[in-house]
């Protein structure tokens, strides 16, 4: 019989065979696999020759043998005794599933009847049989033991289900997310416990009405705090499930409410201006175009225009509506479609009008905080919330310029054409600000946060401004400046921009003019001029800016029901 080869520098115990080409490395694992009267040939490394092993090597060898054979022995007795454990486990579970399918689960109609009711309004059914409907927040199964978190979308309850309820086919195979119909006793939880609603469900029946998979689709398996962006993104429909983003969204419908109920007390009118338009009201390069059946149209970038014309009928006016701004902007404070809360207001002066935008903020937050719900869920997302202090800073576009020169806030450098220009190392020239520079997003931002109080920025610059803006006139006759204003929040920026309306019609007819803008498709606005024009002004407030600020997000795409900006336009 020809030897087996055994390298202890490069055999291998795994893959070799004992042959010259493949040797072991062990002499031990060498006489276990073929015996002590086999013939062997050793070698330290490839270097050396191969010689027979010496009588105490084969000796400590055998010795090494038998330890392997009883480590192999026991590992294929423990692997026996688990496969039959697996199978027996396996037989049983199998056993028990098919025993579950059998369960036929029954309402006792002994019982009380049990009202149908929502979530939120159980406080005052306590002690009593209940139905409710929803999806399982939470999930955890013990013997005999159940425990779920509904979610109804009104919100959250703790419910337990034992005994036969939890061995049904249905309870065994249930995972989180999918819905249920949930029967029981609605009961105080004890002393010392915690639940939502102070109470807990005990189920005396229950129905699965919608499944949700488990396994690799299962929902927390799709989502977790560690997710891509682009992922959170695209399954933005399961996101909303979340405590957070729910509550951010239940808060924006609690704030929309509130902000309605300020202006309508100050008999302001609500009014619906179409979102497809002919006109551009803040710059064609930010406009969206489509095909409007042959003609060309766009998308509205603001309602004010409409609304202006509502004041000889309507007095003051106001809209909640989307605005599409085609601006190829990734910051934290942009979207492409955004909800537009504007207002027009006849027969008053610059000053009212800020006066006007600081009382709906301050009122709108005052009923938010007065709502014990809304409070609540404001307390949730933004812990450390102070509601603003009156008045607000006002602080003129030319003062602006000198506190960022003063605090040594810079903006890069700009040619002719608008580029950047770059030092040698490819860095951003940084220079100071100037009476005519355009306030940059990060310098306003900076600034804001630095003062750490809502400031009305205004008299901005005319040639920063759209057409409609109603100009100073300073001693000269000229109109440099315009009656406008930002209203800047901490954290966010800003957050309204408003403005004096022009009320002359030959001054307005110059604006065109200057703008390169065809006065004629306007003829419906510029009439407001030619039939009783007066002294006006208006708003617009981004309703996401305004959220993000309120609820303490980090970007205004956490403040959109399903958030558009450049690339994005799904789900």
């Amino acid at each position: 019989m020809a030897p087996f080869h055994i390298d202890d520098g490069t055999g291998s115990d795994t893959t070799g065979d004992g042959s010259i080409e493949k040797p072991y490395q062990s002499l031990g694992l060498a006489v276990l696999n073929h015996g002590t009267t086999a013939s062997f040939l050793i070698r330290k490394d490839a270097n050396s020759t191969y010689e027979e092993p010496t009588q105490s090597s084969l000796k400590k060898a055998k010795k090494t043998a038998d330890g392997l054979e009883k480590k192999r022995k026991k590992a294929e007795e423990l692997a026996e005794r688990e496969a039959k454990e697996k199978g027996e486990e396996k037989e049983k579970r199998d056993k028990l599933w098919e025993e579950s399918k059998k369960i036929v689960l029954k309402e006792d109609a002994s019982l009380p009847a049990a009202v149908r009711a929502k979530i939120t309004g159980l406080a005052d059914l306590r002690s009593k049989r209940v139905r409710v409907f929803g999806w399982i927040h939470r999930l955890r199964q013990q013997k005999d033991l159940i425990f779920i978190v509904l979610r109804d979308g009104t919100g959250y309850l703790q419910s337990v289900l034992s005994g036969e309820l939890t061995r049904s086919y249905d309870a065994l195979t249930l995972n989180v997310e999918s819905s249920v119909e949930l029967v029981g006793t609605l009961q105080p939880v004890p002393e010392g416990k915690i639940a939502p609603g102070g109470h807990e469900l005990v189920v005396d029946f229950w129905r699965l009405l919608g499944v949700s998979p488990g396994g690799d689709d299962a929902f927390t398996n799709k989502l977790n705090e560690q997710s891509d962006p682009s992922i959170m993104a695209d399954l933005r429909h399961l996101v909303l499930r979340g405590e957070t983003a729910s509550s951010v969204l239940r808060l924006r419908s609690f704030m929309l409410s509130a902000f309605r109920q300020s202006l309508t007390s100050h008999n302001i009118i609500e009014v619906t201006p179409p979102c497809l338009v002919q006109t551009q009201v803040e710059g064609g390069a930010t406009l969206f175009k489509l095909d409007y059946y042959g003609q060309p149209a766009f998308l509205t970038q603001s309602s004010q225009l409409y609304l202006e014309t509502c004041l000889p009928s309507l007095g003051d006016v106001f809209c909640v509506q989307e605005s599409f701004r085609a601006e190829n902007s990734h910051t934290r404070r942009h979207l492409s479609e955004y909800t537009h809360l504007e207002a027009e207001l006849a027969f008053i002066t610059f000053d009212d009008l800020m006066t006007h935008i600081e009382n709906v903020i301050c009122e709108t937050v005052d009923i938010l905080l007065a709502n014990p719900v809304s409070a609540a869920l404001i307390k949730q997302l933004n812990p450390d919330f102070v509601a603003p202090s009156r008045p607000f800073i006002r602080l003129p576009y030319v003062d602006a310029i000198k506190w960022l020169n003063e605090h040594k806030i810079q903006h890069p450098a700009e040619d002719a054409e608008g580029n950047v220009i770059k030092d040698e190392g490819g860095n951003p020239k940084m220079v100071d600000h100037a009476v005519g520079d355009d306030i940059a997003e990060a310098a306003e931002r900076q600034m804001t946060d630095i003062i750490g109080k809502p400031v009305f920025l205004h008299g901005f610059p005319a040639e920063l401004k759209a057409f409609y803006m109603k100009k100073i006139r300073d001693g000269s006759g000229k109109t440099t400046f315009t009656e406008s204003c930002d209203l800047l929040m901490p954290n966010v920026g800003e957050i309204v921009g408003g403005s004096m309306r022009i009320a002359d019609m030959d001054e307005l007819l110059e604006g065109y003019k200057r703008e390169g803008i065809d006065a004629s498709p306007y003829y419906w606005f510029t009439d407001q001029r030619k039939y009783g024009t007066c002294e006006h002004g208006g708003y617009g407030l981004g309703v996401e800016r305004f959220l993000a600020w309120l609820a303490n997000r980090y970007t205004v795409r956490e403040c959109s029901l399903y958030p558009r900006w450049p690339g994005r336009a799904t789900p």
